[in-house]
């Protein structure tokens, strides 16, 4: 365990040379409160920024049977009951921007993974619900154990998903339809079923030991690659998928005039281009 990085709520180790394994462990079964997305947006922040040599991040529950119960309900109403209580003599208008303040920072929070130079696995298992669904989209790769389950809860509690969800997955499955209804009831659906719209890419036979195995094999394979030409390649899919063709392949354009400068990318003499060794790559944040 790296005690530089863990916090009472995410527990960090290095199962192997540059990859992390954070274990979300709030008790007592992952409901995501004020401390909790505080820890994890921090927690990222403070990688990109003391631990340049990280090269991908597994995210798993260190709960067997469940990986986010979504939002801490009452951390929930107490933000309501705050916002309202303090500003008693106010109009809707002037509550609504306090709101808007609070939710856009659990937003940079959640959507944290996105923003480091490395990719993050979410390793899913057993009951995941909410927020939690949140959580999962906003990371590069999902697989998902046998035994998970899905829902987007929200809309049973009053409000429409606002974390990430309903921004991320039009975009990563491939049935617009599907995300509808599972957003508009509710509704439980299974790890295969995620699978064949595209929220995970692998479903795992087993439960958290069996998925946390394969995303951290996973990590493994990604952390023998040059991690200028893995950042790289997770900036381009990331402006690929918000932006046109033409655009994206300017962005490419510029990007690549630069980082082929690198020296991973490398060339035997008078011969043709040689893929790199892992050996042969330098350790250090990016300097992008």
């Amino acid at each position: 365990m790296d005690p530089s990085l863990s916090s009472e709520w995410i527990k960090i180790s290095e199962p192997s040379p540059h990859v992390l394994h954070a274990e979300l462990a709030r008790n007592p079964v992952n409901a995501v409160g004020f401390e909790f997305w505080r820890a994890y947006g921090a927690l990222f922040n403070s990688i990109s920024e003391s631990r340049p040599d990280v090269r991908a991040v597994v995210i798993s529950s260190a709960f067997q049977d469940i990986f986010s119960a979504g939002f801490d309900l009452y951390n929930a109403g107490q933000i309501v009951k705050g916002r309202t209580e303090a500003n008693p003599a106010s109009d809707a208008a002037r509550i609504s921007m306090t709101f808007q303040k609070q939710i856009e920072m659990i937003q940079e929070a959640i959507m944290a993974p996105e923003r480091c130079t490395f990719p993050v696995i979410a390793a899913i298992h057993g009951i995941n619900i909410g927020l939690g669904v949140d959580i999962v989209s906003a990371c590069d790769i999902r697989y998902a154990a046998s035994d998970s389950r899905f829902t987007l809860k929200q809309v049973d509690i009053g409000m429409a998903a606002d974390m990430g969800t309903l921004a991320y997955l039009p975009k990563v499955m491939g049935n617009l339809s599907f995300v509808r209804e599972m957003a508009y009831t509710a509704e439980w659906f299974s790890a295969s079923r995620a699978e064949q719209m595209g929220l995970v890419s692998k479903v795992v036979e087993g439960g958290r030991e069996e998925v946390v195995a394969s995303a951290l094999e996973l990590a493994k394979v990604i952390a023998t690659k040059s991690p200028i030409a893995v950042t790289g390649t997770k900036r381009l899919l990331s402006h690929g998928r918000d932006h046109s063709v033409a655009e994206s392949l300017q962005f490419t354009t510029w990007w690549n005039a630069i980082m082929l400068q690198t020296k991973d990318f490398l060339k035997r003499p008078g011969s043709s281009f040689l893929p790199a060794r892992p050996g042969d790559f330098k350790f250090g944040k990016p300097k992008l």
